[in-house]
């Protein structure tokens, strides 16, 4: 396997802004986004639950329809891909379960050796932290939203991650309402627009020595 150089990896995360013009015009190519969408299937979660749906809309009709709820933000209309990112509303014992049988499909073991692990994840998630499940399960998305955005820079796709939006509006329009899911963050990937003046403008951090606390 042949790792990137940490140049590679430097000037990824300096190719990177928050875009705030994409070109309507330019489309992510299907092997590249080929690539990214299986880095949303790669993102690891708490317990390997993997709590999340993801919806790619590419839909001009569908984007348009989640503009306005969007403060008519220009980005959820213009960008090549509209990635919405679902979190199960609870955690229950069907969804471990499911994770239980596909473990023991990919790894070849009897789901029965599980048992334990299921039973863990249970007293957790359905039990002492019941209540707060659909908190762990959005956070939970925005790992993946993390991941998605580093993956998409590093194959020279632009992204703009997206949470000024009223999560109860895309439900609708995304017919989520009562499937189990709720939306909680978007991002919009494709190709910065020339004019974006955003895209020379240097980046504003905080010195790493008062970021970093290294003990």
């Amino acid at each position: 396997m042949q790792f990137a150089e940490t140049s590679q990896v430097l000037a990824a995360q300096q190719f990177r802004y928050a875009v705030k013009q994409f070109r309507s015009d330019k489309k992510i190519p299907q092997e590249t986004w080929a690539a990214i969408q299986e880095s949303l299937v790669l993102t690891p979660s708490s317990y390997g639950l993997q709590p999340w749906k993801f919806i790619v809309v590419t839909d001009t009709a569908i984007k348009k329809s989640l503009r306005p709820h969007t403060w008519n933000q220009s980005q959820t209309e213009d960008c090549s891909h509209y990635i919405v990112f679902c979190a199960l509303e609870k955690m229950d014992q069907q969804w471990i379960d499911k994770l239980m049988e596909r473990t023991a499909t990919v790894r070849s073991v009897p789901k029965a050796s599980l048992a334990g692990y299921a039973k863990v994840i249970a007293s957790d998630l359905c039990g002492a932290r019941k209540e707060m499940a659909f908190e762990v399960n959005a956070r939970q998305c925005y790992i993946a939203l993390g991941n998605l955005m580093t993956t998409a820079a590093m194959l020279g796709v632009d992204s703009c991650p997206m949470e000024g939006f009223f999560p109860q509006q895309y439900d609708k329009i995304l017919q989520l309402a009562g499937t189990g899911w709720k939306s909680v963050v978007c991002c919009a990937l494709g190709y910065r627009n020339e004019s974006d003046k955003y895209a020379t403008a240097k980046k504003v951090r905080f010195p790493a020595n008062e970021v970093i606390d290294i003990r």
